[in-house]
C-alpha cells in the first residue's frame, strides 16, 4: 500500500489545527512561502508524533504549485489537501490579493483535482467577506467559476478593482464559486472539495487587521456575535473534522 500524504498549504494555526485531525498516520507535507514557517510548523507537528517534510511554496506561482504537486506525489498518494494559505486587505496591494488569494487558489484546486486520491478529501479556507460582497451579476459569477485559470486575472471586472478590501472580497468570493465547480471533477475520483468561511479567527492576519485601519470594523462585528467573542482556529478544525 502506498504511503498516504496529506498536503498542507499555508503552515498557520488554521490549517495546523485542521491537518492534525486528519493526518494520523499520513505522511504531512508543509507548504509555506516562509519555508522557515513550515519548518517551525514541522517541529511542533513532530514533537506531537506526526511525520512531516517542508517546502517553499508561493500560492500565487503556477510553477511553485506544480512543483509542490511533483514534491508530494513523490512521498506517496496525496488523500487529503488543505489549503489555508493567503493574504489579507491590510497585508498586500490589490494585485498581490488577486494574484495569491483568487488565482493562486484555483490553479491549486484544478492541480490538485488531477491527483488526489481516490476517496480523498480537500478544503479551501474561505472568508465571511466573500459573502459580505453584494450579489454579483450572473455573468460574473460564472466567469470567477470556470474561466481558465490562466486567463482569470484578465477578466475586466478584477481590473477595475481598486480597494485591497473589495479585491479580497471578491478573491474569497471565487474560491467558493471554483470549489462549487470543481467539485464535479473531484468527485469523478470519488473525492470531495469544500471550502469553510470562517468569520473573525484569532490567527496573526487577523490580528494585523485588528490593530490596521479597518480595526473598528472588526471590533463592531466581534461585538455584534452572540457570543461577544472572536472564533479560535481549533474551532475550524472541529467544524471541517465533523462535515
Amino acid at each position: 500500500m502506498k504511503r498516504q500524504v496529506a498536503v498542507l498549504v499555508g503552515a498557520g494555526s488554521i490549517g495546523q489545527a485542521i491537518i492534525r485531525r486528519v493526518s494520523a498516520g499520513k505522511h504531512i507535507v508543509l507548504a509555506d512561502y516562509s519555508e522557515e514557517n513550515a519548518k517551525r510548523a514541522a517541529k511542533t507537528l513532530e514533537d506531537a508524533g506526526f511525520e512531516c517534510s517542508t517546502i517553499k511554496c508561493d500560492l500565487g506561482s503556477k510553477a511553485d504549485i506544480l512543483n509542490l504537486l511533483e514534491f508530494a506525489t513523490g512521498k506517496g498518494e496525496v488523500t487529503n489537501l488543505v489549503n489555508a494559505a493567503g493574504v489579507s486587505p491590510s497585508q498586500a496591494p490589490v494585485e498581490e490579493i488577486l494574484r495569491v488569494d483568487l488565482y493562486g487558489t484555483s490553479v491549486l484546486l484544478e492541480e490538485f483535482g488531477k491527483v488526489i486520491a481516490e476517496g480523498g478529501s480537500g478544503v479551501i479556507i474561505s472568508s465571511q467577506s466573500g459573502h459580505r460582497l453584494p450579489a454579483l451579476p450572473q455573468e460574473q459569477n460564472e466567469a470567477l467559476a470556470t474561466t481558465p485559470v490562466d486567463e482569470l486575472l484578465e477578466l475586466p471586472f478584477l481590473k477595475e478593482i481598486n480597494d485591497t478590501l473589495k479585491a479580497y472580497q471578491f478573491s474569497k468570493r471565487c474560491n467558493v464559486l471554483r470549489v462549487m465547480c470543481e467539485a464535479t471533477r473531484w468527485g469523478r475520483r470519488n473525492a470531495t472539495i469544500n471550502s469553510i468561511s470562517p468569520g473573525i479567527i484569532i490567527t496573526p492576519l487577523a490580528n494585523d487587521e485588528l490593530h490596521g485601519s479597518r480595526k473598528d470594523g472588526y471590533l463592531k462585528m466581534i461585538e455584534g456575535m452572540p457570543a461577544r467573542r472572536a472564533g479560535t482556529p481549533d474551532e475550524v478544525g472541529a467544524i471541517w473534522q465533523s462535515s
